[in-house]
């Protein structure tokens, strides 16, 4: 006798008078309940020794997806002390094994192309914001090469142009924002800092004409890109939720803004304009196979450059502030630096007087360790793993996901964690000293088995990392140089958001400004 034939008994003479929507419910409650209780049986009755252990669940394809978005380092943590670094959990379907620690790290983002792929675990999500034949929307191959072509405008010389023009577009900013008005204010940081990541990087890396044309609803159009990066888009990228047809409509939007300047451009090659920024760059390249690259796989890697620069520094801006904000001494120290440097009434700052601060250098980097802007990296694998030590092995077709975030907040690798202390890192050498390799697209430092990895590592360490630097060192020793800060209310920070893939505070994550000279 079925399970549903067994629970319509108790009706007796009532069955046949109940309404075909109650059947369909009951039936429903049913299948529910016997899926649970077949779910915890597997679970109990048939641990596979093989796999890493699996994190217990009660309802299938759904498993942890819940707890683990609520706050994945609490997930990672809890599982961590009953697992050990390496186990298994259900998202969305999809077995995804955690590898913590800095063998963890190591076993992702050192894995062979033959084992992992980034492509097949992100395309589904990167796709639709970034454009189709871009990042991983192609064979790895060409994505090397479409890094390599971006190199151009990642280089110490342009970098040396960068600093006043980034100092130029906050300074900018700061006197026509209505948030900036008098001597002294509030302002919420998730509002005005995406626009001054957009105006910086777009007027840095992509040129003047690009900075021009953008006003502050470009800003709204890369938040709107930003609701691609769901975790639901894991499985439903195609779904037409409210935020993936957001996601959609900014899409277009920005594919066809950049697409009107290359057309302009290409009418007029010759134009006064011609500066030589990435748009020119990418507008004159050719793959090694000769093929050229399309006017539409331009606009996409110029959104995904837009986009890849934003994530890291709207993020790791906004935590700073906030860190500098809760505390005012550190503030204080870091106008000192600047007046060591660049004198008792600052003149203004230049791309070498960035190595010479090492406070505002250790405050990047210490805000990187606490607040790395993505909490999750995955890898699909293609063929079997093998776990050293441990003697797991990872079928194709799981995930493997690296939290470099974890192990930076891990008492065993640095002291008090979840203080920021700065100066935590004064005699810290660089973590990247060591073997470099290039994976085609120039040398980068080759080691992963690191707990501190706030740019990835191996093949897709994020190229944009000394950019990242450039930026985020101008961008707050210009506000340094502009206001004291002071965290209202409660005097804390607030709490992280895990509602997208990368990690902001909650909004509207205010603070309170005095300016320096009024």
């Amino acid at each position: 006798m079925g399970v549903l034939s067994v629970l319509l008994m108790p009706l007796g003479p009532w069955q046949g008078e109940l309404s075909t929507p109650v059947l369909v419910a009951v039936g429903t409650f049913a299948f529910i309940v016997v899926s649970v209780v077949v779910n915890v049986l597997s679970q109990l009755l048939f641990k596979d020794k093989a796999k890493p252990p699996m994190v217990f669940h009660y309802f299938p394809f759904f498993g942890s997806t819940v707890v683990y978005g609520m706050d994945p380092y609490a997930f990672f943590e809890a599982n961590q002390k009953k697992h050990g670094d390496v186990f298994t959990f259900i998202l969305l379907g999809k077995k995804i094994t955690v590898c913590l620690g800095p063998q963890g790290n190591d076993f992702v983002f050192n894995g062979k192309l033959a084992e992992v792929s980034a492509e097949e675990a992100y395309t589904h999500l990167t796709t639709p914001v970034f454009g189709e034949g871009v990042v991983y929307d192609c064979p790895n191959h060409r994505l090397m090469e479409q890094k390599k072509f971006m190199k151009f405008g990642l280089t110490i010389e342009t970098f040396k142009t960068y600093v006043p023009l980034i100092v130029d577009q906050v300074e900018d900013y700061i006197k026509k924002s209505k948030y900036f008005k008098g001597g002294k204010g509030t302002v919420p940081l998730t509002e005005i800092i995406p626009e001054i990541t957009i105006f910086t990087a777009s007027r840095s890396l992509q040129g003047k004409e690009v900075r021009d044309a953008l006003d502050g609803s470009f800003a709204a159009l890369y938040h709107d890109l930003d609701l691609g990066f769901n975790p639901m888009n894991f499985m439903f990228p195609w779904f037409p939720f409210p935020g993936n047809k957001r996601r959609d409509a900014a899409q277009r939007k920005m594919a066809r803004f950049y697409m009107d300047i290359i057309q302009r451009r290409r009418k007029d090659p010759n134009s006064a304009a011609k500066e030589q920024d990435m748009l020119w760059n990418l507008m004159d390249r050719s793959y090694k196979d000769g093929t050229p690259i399309s006017d539409k796989e331009v606009a996409h890697m110029m959104i995904a450059l837009l986009m890849a620069g934003q994530h890291t520094s709207m993020a790791t801006t906004t935590w700073t502030l906030l860190h500098l904000a809760e505390q005012p001494h550190i503030v204080a120290d870091l106008y000192k630096e600047q007046q060591e440097v660049c004198g008792l009434e600052p003149r203004p700052l230049a791309y070498d007087d960035l190595a010479k601060m090492p406070l505002l250098n250790n405050v990047i980097r210490e805000v990187l360790r606490m607040h790395p802007p993505i909490h999750s990296i995955m890898r699909k694998v293609k063929a079997p793993m093998t776990v050293k030590d441990k003697g797991y092995v990872i079928p194709p077709g799981y995930h493997v996901l690296a939290a470099p975030g974890a192990s930076a907040m891990d008492e065993k690798y640095f002291k008090n964690p979840k203080e920021f202390d700065p100066h935590r890192w004064d005699a810290v050498e660089d973590e990247d000293s060591g073997e470099t390799f290039d994976f085609g697209f120039g040398l980068i430092s080759k080691g992963t088995a690191s707990p501190y990895l706030p740019f990835g590592a191996g093949r897709h360490r994020c190229i944009g990392e000394q950019f990242a630097n450039v930026q985020l060192g101008s961008i707050i020793a210009t506000f340094t140089r502009e206001f004291e800060f002071a965290l209202p209310g409660d005097g804390k920070v607030p709490p992280p958001d895990y509602t997208s893939m990368i990690t902001l505070p909650t909004p509207p994550a205010s603070v309170m400004w005095k300016r320096r000279n009024p």
